[in-house]
């Protein structure tokens, strides 16, 4: 069943139950109302004609005349009246009774005998009902009449008839209305979720462009409308990175395989002196190594986007470890006549894993030599700030233009300078060591001039003081 429907027999089937139940409330109340006024109407009219009776001297002895002369309130036209004797003997009655005779209850007349007055409905066949009060009359401490006021309920019970048939009528045609409008709301208010299934369906398709336009709303549609351009949004930013690296790796991996292969492909041609195939396994074993270090960082990277590589979190000493890649990176920067020197220097100490950020500082340090002009400078310094360790690798090397600097943490992204200035390196250094670093709840920054050098500033969260 459609979601629409569903929403629409729900909600009818609810307010049906509130308009019956509010109907029926109504009904009862308004009933009982109506009674309540014709009793108090009866009680009334039942005092006034007591206090008359006593006030104009028509007690202990009644003339039926007089009565209704000097007392026309007991001839009205809504109501009827009787006098009873004690024994419930029918005294006086009013002309304008109808024409069956009203005889006292016996449960009136053992009221009046205690003082009390009693309220009573009866009711002949085929005739409405009537509402009846007795009331005693005492004279000298004993009972001397009872007076009895009536009146049809005719008019009520055709009050309380045509309300019913109203409510009867109204219910179903507002019934029908609210659920004509339920139906138009659940429409109106599925739309974006239509909006959404279509757009599915064209995502499905291979059309990752897709987003919903709707208008930004903080509902629960609206934030389901923005969490799902969100989401489609990573999707193609994911499937755009799958595409690039998937490019990016195969270019990397064919060009040691072209080399390979063309050199091999020439030695093979003719026969040639020792010297020629033993400089062509050199030079196979090279590519070799290059294609084997792609492979292992591929192989770290996928590994740290399904969270499969474990980090240490013990105290690091960042001093201690600066000056031991300080040592390691004069021996790199000999070949090249490139002077690694220590900076400003002050006492840090991280809480991580300190493989992992020898690996960052080291491959920095490495970058910094490999892309450095010869006779240049490589300053690595390390800072505190407040709460943060800051480690900087300055060189004096190419630089790196400011439209790339945003990319060159991303897999495989080589400059055109990168690749001009050394055919070594494989684009992922960078991209581990944006990962360590963020691992570490940490970042990784560079400031770079293209032609004079950058700086690779790391920033690192201090460890807690030991208590």
């Amino acid at each position: 069943m459609p979601l629409r429907v569903r929403l629409t027999l729900w909600y009818g089937s609810a307010l049906a139950m509130v308009l019956i139940t509010f109907s029926v409330v109504l009904y009862v109340i308004t009933a009982r109302n109506l009674r309540d006024d014709v009793d108090e109407s009866l009680k009334e009219t039942a005092a006034t004609a007591v206090r008359s009776l006593e006030e104009r001297g028509f007690l202990p002895l009644l003339d039926e005349e007089d009565l209704l002369s000097q007392f026309p309130e007991l001839a009205r036209i809504d109501k009827f009246f009787q006098i009873f004797s004690p024994s419930g003997t029918i005294t006086i009655r009013s002309p304008n009774i109808k024409r069956h005779e009203v005889p006292l209850s016996q449960k009136a007349l053992e009221t009046a005998f205690l003082g009390q007055s009693l309220f009573e409905t009866t009711k002949y066949p085929n005739e409405p009902q009537l509402r009846l009060i007795s009331v005693p009359i005492t004279y000298r401490g004993s009972l001397l009449y009872i007076v009895q006021v009536g009146t049809s309920m005719e008019s009520i019970e055709d009050t309380l008839r045509r309300f019913l048939i109203l409510l009867i009528v109204a219910v179903p045609i507002a019934l029908a209305v609210s659920l004509a409008a339920g139906w138009f709301l659940a429409g109106r208010a599925l739309r974006p979720v239509d909006a959404i299934t279509l757009a599915a369906q064209r995502i499905a398709g291979g059309d990752l462009s897709q987003r919903l336009t709707m208008q930004t709303a903080s509902d629960e549609i609206g934030r389901l409308a923005g969490t799902f351009n969100n989401m489609i949004g990573r999707l193609e930013a994911s499937f755009r990175q799958i595409r690039q690296f998937t490019s990016d790796a195969s270019h990397e991996l064919r060009t040691p395989l072209t080399v390979m292969k063309g050199e091999t492909e020439l030695v093979l041609r003719r026969p040639r002196p020792l010297e020629d195939y033993h400089t062509v396994l050199e030079s196979n074993l090279e590519e070799i190594d290059r294609m084997t270090r792609i492979v292992d960082e591929l192989l770290f990277l996928s590994r740290a986007d399904m969270g499969a590589v474990k980090m240490e979190l013990l105290p690091v000493s960042l001093e201690t470890l600066v000056e031991d890649i300080h040592r390691q990176a004069t021996l790199l920067g000999q070949d090249r006549t490139i002077a690694v020197v220590l900076g400003a220097m002050m006492p840090a100490r991280v809480q991580g894993d300190e493989l992992r950020l020898r690996e960052l500082l080291l491959n920095l340090v490495e970058n910094a030599v490999k892309y450095s002009n010869p006779k240049g400078t490589v300053t690595i310094s390390l800072m505190t700030d407040g709460q943060q360790a800051i480690v900087s690798v300055t060189d004096q090397g190419i630089g790196i233009a400011p439209d790339d600097q945003h990319k060159i943490f991303n897999r495989f992204f080589r400059t055109d300078e990168a690749r001009a200035h050394t055919k070594k390196g494989t684009g992922l250094g960078l991209a581990i060591c944006s990962w360590i670093a963020e691992t570490h709840k940490g970042r990784i920054s560079v400031q770079s001039e293209l032609g004079r050098g950058s700086t690779f500033t790391v920033t690192l969260p201090l460890a807690p003081h030991p208590a």
